[in-house]
């Protein structure tokens, strides 16, 4: 059978919001329009980024032995992967350097009930339609719903898979619902955050500053935690995550991590706030990184596991 868009969506993770283009391919977006609309005018990478598939998920339980759909590749940042998952092994990868730009990808399943997630390439813009499965899908039952909010580590760059990001890893675990808005570039901009109409989630996690620790001042960190609590309050848990390691330079460690100090100094004075060390998150070898910045398949795994054993501990 084949799943009309809405029925897709049900199996659909990590939208805000879904549009229908003309030829019938459903695109989602993790993004209000005005949010989009602010990247734009803002910086070109951020924008180029913004609505990229962010290793969005399809998730469903089923006894299927064939599943398949067309997609449609509309902007590329960096080699990455199309990746399912059953019943937590990987049984089919395909990278996006080796396959069209258009076209259908087809699966096999093993028998019997499994659960399987599809993950979509993290920094790619990819759309899909003509979702076709030869059983019935049953949407999984998921955790809270959490916003997670961050720069490229966040939305997926350095492992160039798209189930091996930190997220995905740690997700493994968590079970949340996930809106990732990590992009490409971010920063602690507080302009970038605006109320999502119809979307308030029960937990935020904040993972940002490896591109600004040079700034002079923290002003920048200040109001984008100001600007967070006018919009979501200080009910709601948050987490913050200083930034990782960095081998891409030496001379700047003394300086990075004391931007980390003043963070957490910053973020602390919220009730709602708890910390993660990212200098303990993932180990100081440049081979557990794609470029000394950003972890590889191996970094982000170890990035999301000790993630997980955090959030335990702080009983986030």
């Amino acid at each position: 059978m084949i799943l009309s868009n809405e029925e897709l969506k049900k199996i659909y993770f990590g939208a805000y919001e879904f549009k229908e283009t003309d030829d019938g391919y459903l695109q989602s977006f993790q993004y209000t329009e005005k949010q989009i609309e602010y990247f734009k005018g803002a910086f070109d990478m951020w924008y180029d980024r913004c609505t990229a598939s962010t290793a969005k998920t399809l998730e469903f339980i089923t006894e299927a032995t064939k599943v398949s759909f067309d997609y449609k590749v509309i902007w590329k940042g960096s080699p990455d992967s199309f990746e399912m998952m059953v019943d937590g092994l990987i049984t089919n990868i395909a990278y996006i350097k080796d396959i069209m730009d258009v076209g259908t990808i087809e699966w096999e399943l093993p028998e019997g009930k499994k659960n399987v997630v599809i993950y979509l390439p993290a920094d790619a813009t990819v759309l899909i339609k003509n979702f076709t499965i030869d059983a019935d899908v049953k949407r999984p039952v998921k955790n809270e719903k959490v916003l997670w909010l961050g720069d490229s580590i966040t939305q997926g760059y350095g492992p160039l898979r798209s189930s091996c990001t930190y997220v995905s890893v740690a997700n493994r675990v968590l079970n949340y619902d996930i809106l990732n808005q990590g992009i490409g570039g971010y920063i602690y901009d507080k302009n970038s955050l605006m109320k999502m109409e119809g979307y308030t989630p029960d937990k935020i996690i904040v993972a940002l500053g490896t591109n600004q620790y040079g700034d002079e001042t923290m002003t920048a960190v200040e109001e984008y935690y100001e600007r967070l609590m006018e919009i979501y309050g200080n009910d709601i848990p948050v987490l913050c995550i200083t930034p990782l390691w960095r081998g891409d330079s030496q001379d700047g460690l003394p300086t990075l991590i004391k931007f980390c100090k003043n963070i957490a100094k910053i973020a602390g004075q919220y009730k709602n706030v708890k910390i993660v060390d990212g200098m303990k998150l993932v180990p100081h070898f440049s081979e557990y990184f794609l470029d000394n910045l950003h972890p590889n398949c191996f970094g982000c795994e170890v990035y999301g596991r000790r993630l997980v054993e955090e959030i335990n501990k702080l009983q986030f």
